[in-house]
């Protein structure tokens, strides 16, 4: 199992927007988180960032992410989200969601 943190801006005034989809997930899009072997996944807002945490539980995590990048509804549930994401100007090439350096861990 990996461990990921993520980072991504949110433009201002889409808070309310991001939290209203987001207490609605879309079941196909939840249903192909769960298949890409994504568990205890969670977005977290403070101010205009959003963090989220998940843990990978599959062999291959770029398989997956293609795997879920072909997907259809998950395509459209992007479309609606990166409107109001900003991405950090300091990601690696590629990315939309920053990927962060794990510090510390216990459990």
């Amino acid at each position: 199992m990996q461990r990921f943190g993520m980072v991504v801006g949110l433009k201002p005034g889409k808070s309310e927007e991001y939290r209203k989809f987001h207490a609605a997930v879309w079941p196909e899009v939840l249903a192909m988180i769960l298949e890409c072997n994504i568990r205890n996944y969670s977005i977290y807002l403070k101010d205009q960032t959003l963090f989220s945490y998940f843990e990978y539980h599959g062999e291959n995590i770029q398989d997956d992410w293609k795997k879920m990048s072909a997907h259809q509804k998950t395509q459209e549930w992007w479309a609606l989200m990166e409107p109001m994401q900003q991405p950090l100007s300091t990601r690696k090439e590629g990315e939309w969601w920053a990927t962060m350096d794990e510090v510390f861990h216990l459990d």
